[in-house]
């Protein structure tokens, strides 16, 4: 197709561009994410993005299970919305209490 991909890595934290990525000035940009669930990784793209002088044109990934609650105010076009909830550890079903909890994503590595 001719278009250029690159990806954000977390660094200490903070996404950042590597391994010799750069988004050329002027650029149209789409962020692509497997799984938006509050929507703050690509807002962090999008930092990346304005850095560059580059204009976003949209959001797009494969699951979005934000249900409605994103960070994220522009549209998400997605290939499938999932509706999973979370909870407050004082409104935890009874019968999830039971599961030990695992903390799943990269946002820590």
């Amino acid at each position: 197709m001719g278009i250029k991909t690159i990806f954000a890595e977390r660094v200490n934290g903070v996404l950042k561009l590597r391994r010799g990525f750069s988004i050329q000035r002027n650029s149209k940009i789409i962020i692509v994410e497997d799984v938006i669930t509050t929507g703050k990784s690509a807002l962090e793209c999008n930092d990346i993005i304005k850095n560059s002088k580059s204009q976003l044109i949209g959001y797009a990934c494969i699951i979005d299970r934000s249900n409605n609650n994103s960070l994220i105010k522009d549209r998400i076009v997605s290939q499938i919305k999932l509706k999973i909830n979370t909870y407050k550890d004082s409104d935890l079903p009874e019968e999830l209490r039971k599961i030990k909890p695992v903390k799943p994503g990269s946002r820590n590595l």
